[in-house]
Formats: C-alpha cells, sequence, structure tokens
C-alpha cells in the first residue's frame, strides 16, 4: 500500500497538527523510556525546517474523562530537551483557546496539546469532536503507526477534514512490514510465541501461505506439542484449541510451510525455583512446567535461520523476564542480530514483550527494524487494514 507521505504536504507558514503515540511507561513520575518521544524527531525537525508550526497531539494511559493524573503536562520538560528548544503547552485541550493559541504560534514553534483522552469523542470517533480538533491546524501528519490500528477522531476522523499525509515514523514502519511480508527475500522464517493460540489464530493462519518456516514457542508451542501427542506436565495449554493446532499442523505442508517446534525444554514446577533443568520432551513429568527453549531447539533454530533471508518475531520464547529461562530467546536474539549485521538477512520484530526481552538481551541495535506498536503491529502481521494507515492511502 502506498501512502500519502508528509514531504507532499505544503507545511510554509501553517498549522501541522502531529498526531504522535506519548504513552510513555511512567513510574513515580519519571520517564521510564523516551523511545516514543525521540521517534517523533524526524518529523517534527522536517517540519521545522519548512517553516511549520508543530502542534504535537497525543494520549496518555486510559483516564475517564479529565483526570489531573493523566495530564500530559509532564511531558513537557523532556521534549524540551529532546527538541533543544521551548515546547508550549495547551491545557484545555480541544478547545476554542486552544485554537487560539494555535493562531499565535510563530513558525517553527512546537505546541504539545493535553491528552486527547480527556474528551469522550476521541475514542467515539465523533465527527463532531473530529471537526473540533481539525480547527487546531492547516494539515494533518499521523507520525504513529501503533495508534494506527484505532479508528479514533484523531486517526481516522480528523483526515476528512484536513489535507492528511502519513510522518516519517508511520511510513518507515508500513515499509518495513512490506519489505516483511509482502515483498520479502525468501526463504523467510516468522517467530511466533506467546501465551495462548487464540490470541493470534488470525497470525498465524495469515503467516502459512507467506512464510517458508513458522518457529513456534512459549505456550502456544504447548498445545502444539499437546496436539502431537506429546507430554507437557503442568504447563500452559489451550485444551479448546487441540483440534485447531491439528487443523494448522495439517494445513501447513500443503502452503509449503514448515512448522518448527521445540525437541527440548527448561522445565522446573514453579518460577521461583524447583529445581530448572533441562529435558527432552518425553520424560516430562506431571509435576513439571515448561519454561524455556532448550539448548537443542535453539541449535535447530539457528540453523534455519542460517538459510533465510527475511525473519519477524513476534512472542519471546520463553519466561525471559525470569533467569535462567531467558536464555533461549536471548541466544536466538543475538543470533538474529549477528545474521543481520553481516546483511545475511533482514529482521523485524515488534511487540512489547519481545522488544523488552530483545532489548534485554543486547540485540536491539542489531536488528533491521523493532517496531514500538504493540496492537497495532500484530494486526497488521494478521493482514487486517488499519483505519489510521488506510485513511492516507495514496
Amino acid at each position: 500500500m502506498t501512502l500519502k507521505s508528509y514531504h507532499t504536504l505544503d507545511v510554509q507558514g501553517k498549522r501541522v497538527l502531529i498526531r504522535v503515540d506519548f504513552n510513555v511507561p511512567v513510574k513515580d513520575g519519571k520517564i521510564l523510556d523516551d523511545t516514543r518521544l525521540r521517534a517523533a524527531l524526524p518529523t517534527v525537525r522536517d517540519v521545522q525546517a519548512r517553516g511549520g508550526k508543530v502542534i504535537l497531539l497525543t494520549h496518555f494511559g486510559r483516564p475517564k474523562g479529565r483526570d489531573p493524573l493523566f495530564s500530559t503536562a509532564f511531558l513537557q520538560p523532556t521534549l524540551e530537551e529532546i527538541f533543544e528548544g521551548s515546547v508550549l503547552f495547551a491545557p484545555d485541550g480541544v478547545s476554542p483557546s486552544s485554537v487560539a493559541t494555535t493562531q499565535h504560534l510563530q513558525d517553527g514553534e512546537i505546541l504539545l496539546v493535553e491528552n486527547l483522552r480527556f474528551h469522550a469523542g476521541e475514542e467515539k470517533n465523533d465527527p463532531a469532536f473530529a471537526k473540533e480538533l481539525a480547527l487546531l491546524g492547516d494539515v494533518y501528519i499521523n507520525d504513529s503507526f501503533s495508534i494506527s490500528h484505532r479508528a479514533h477522531a484523531s486517526v481516522q476522523g480528523i483526515t476528512k477534514h484536513l489535507p492528511s499525509a502519513a510522518g516519517a515514523c508511520l511510513l518507515q514502519e508500513v515499509e518495513a512490514v512490506a519489505k516483511a511480508l509482502t515483498h520479502p527475500k525468501l526463504p523467510v522464517a516468522a517467530l511466533v510465541a506467546g501465551s495462548k493460540i487464540s490470541t493470534k489464530l488470525a497470525l498465524l493462519e495469515n503467516l502459512l501461505p507467506k512464510v517458508d518456516f513458522l518457529i513456534l514457542g512459549g505456550g502456544i508451542a504447548n498445545t502444539f506439542l499437546r496436539a502431537q501427542g506429546y507430554p507437557i506436565g503442568s504447563s500452559l495449554v489451550e485444551e479448546d484449541m487441540i483440534h485447531t493446532a491439528q487443523q494448522i499442523l495439517e494445513k501447513a505442508p500443503l502452503q509449503d510451510c514448515r512448522i518448527v517446534l521445540p525437541r527440548d525444554a527448561v522445565v522446573a514446577k514453579t518460577l521461583d525455583g524447583g529445581n530448572p533443568h533441562t529435558t527432552t520432551l518425553d520424560p516430562i513429568t506431571p509435576a513439571e512446567k515448561i519454561f524455556d527453549i532448550g539448548p537443542q531447539t535453539v541449535t535447530l533454530i539457528q540453523e534455519i535461520l542460517d538459510t533465510c533471508q527475511t525473519i519477524v518475531w513476534n512472542g519471546p520464547m520463553g519466561v525471559f523476564e525470569v533467569a535462567p529461562f531467558h536464555e533461549g530467546t536471548a541466544k536466538l536474539a543475538q543470533h538474529v542480530g549477528s545474521l543481520t549485521q553481516k546483511g545475511q538477512v533482514f529482521s523485524i520484530a515488534g511487540g512489547g514483550e519481545t522488544v523488552a526481552a530483545i532489548t534485554s538481551a543486547g540485540a536491539a541495535p542489531l536488528f533491521s527494524y523493532l517496531s514500538l506498536a504493540g496492537g497495532a503491529f500484530l494486526e497488521y502481521l494478521e493482514g487486517k487494514t488499519l483505519p489510521g494507515v488506510a485513511a492516507l492511502k495514496a
């Protein structure tokens, strides 16, 4: 899909609304990770360089109406450091007073508008609110893939009222996913893990005809192993999805896709102890649980990845937050990173836990692309049309 690019918009002397995702992790009032804030830099800098007035639109958290605990005012000082200049704040959000503030902005100035979710019309995609929101600017840029799966007023509705285009971040992400699944270099491997098949069934079915290897881990792999008759002890499994797993296993060869499941595992009775040890699948006892893939499986997957040119990853292979159950994911992350740096593969990974696991393994800078999106990344991989992306189709 070709999107309208922000480079095509005339921004000279105009108020440019930029929808960003500044829903950053915060603890005790401190921002734990400012990656999403820094991601806005390319588009903001471009608009400033071309004489535009920058108006940043974001949500933060899930407030029930106007709630000071969810005000975006705390972002102001950090944004001023990142943008190396003054960032003004519109505390009234979408309102006549904020419209007046935008009309007095100088070229190159930056204004942050209060939390969009203080307004009920935002998440309802209310046409009247979208029209009111549009009064804040002259043109609109969506610069966040991570919110583009939501048909909200600041994502979809506003595009009916203003000249609209995709920003640098959104364009980069759509291009990266297309490079991995729409026109990839073959062979393609997809690593998919998570607790439940039911949450990723659409993803699995969409990937089958598009990838050469579908490598499964986590609770998803457990259900597939149970479907093949392996004992998995007390491990997480979806009993009601066993038949579905069997159907996918039967369908895969017909679509020239090889499903790869664990050959061994790291098991224990509990996460916080219980003598964790590596075992092949057959001896797993009823009291034991699978918490990670084993070294044989790691080697098998590495050998498969060595033959590929494109790698897509969603979901850690084990309980990466707890040692020693992080090792399988960490070793694979480092291996994918190494292959990427050697120029052998194009690698893309997404989802909050996935990126956190790859980052903790020290491999984040080595991947071709890491998605900041969670739900949007998953829905796009599932083949779904994202409202925010569709609204910007060229």
